[in-house]
């Protein structure tokens, strides 16, 4: 990945971040890396796939829009980050499980095989400035045997997940190889947020 060029405005931006989730994950990631953000500010926008819409530009489209929404509600110059995962079979976007039924299902199709993993990352500067980019992840499971996905579904780690599972906690094990970013299967790649926020001006201290 090439870094950018820094915004030509970077002397006088202001260096506050403002992280577009409640996701803790994603503030967990951010403070692995020494940043912590001035605001949190949630999107609240419409996730349902447009007709026809593939899982990689579903997460692009998805993290856009979640960053130009903070943009709006944002009530002082900040930088903004937002990220949106999505899991996808061939063609197919997983959902985030919301029931027991539906994290069997993932686990099902998951099960034995390789599937992607795409993440969407969107970052505004102060400026207006709104940079998004797509960062795709290959996962492969080992089969999973019907003992293990009870006792993961009893868990409970698969609420909420895209494609029913957590990579950062149990369903480690399930996991036999991953090319790519693996902050990123988990919600927010570091590699490319660090190198994208330093391209707009922003300067994480990198503070343990």
């Amino acid at each position: 990945m090439t870094e950018l060029a820094p915004d030509n405005q970077t002397s006088t931006l202001p260096q506050r971040l403002v992280l577009a989730s409640a996701s803790p994950r994603r503030r967990d990631l951010l403070a692995q890396i020494g940043i912590s953000p001035d605001a949190i500010l949630p999107a609240d926008i419409d996730e349902t796939p447009l007709k026809g819409e593939l899982p990689r530009l579903l997460a692009k489209r998805l993290a856009h829009e979640k960053c130009a929404e903070v943009i709006k509600l944002s009530n002082e110059p900040s930088y903004i980050i937002a990220a949106d995962t999505v899991v996808a079979v061939g063609r197919r976007a997983l959902p985030k499980a919301e029931s027991e039924a539906e994290a069997r299902q993932c686990l099902e199709l998951l099960s034995g095989r390789s599937h992607r993993v795409y993440t969407g990352l969107s970052i505004a500067t102060p400026s207006g400035k709104q940079v998004t980019k797509l960062i795709e992840t290959r996962v492969t499971f080992k089969r999973i045997s019907l003992e293990e996905q009870n006792d993961y579904l009893l868990s409970g780690e698969w609420n909420g997940k895209a494609g029913g599972y957590a990579i950062q906690g149990l369903a480690a094990t399930f996991v036999s190889n991953i090319t790519g970013s693996y902050t990123s299967i988990v919600g927010l790649p570091l590699y490319e947020t660090y190198l994208t926020l330093r391209g707009l001006g922003y300067v994480p201290r990198l503070k343990g």
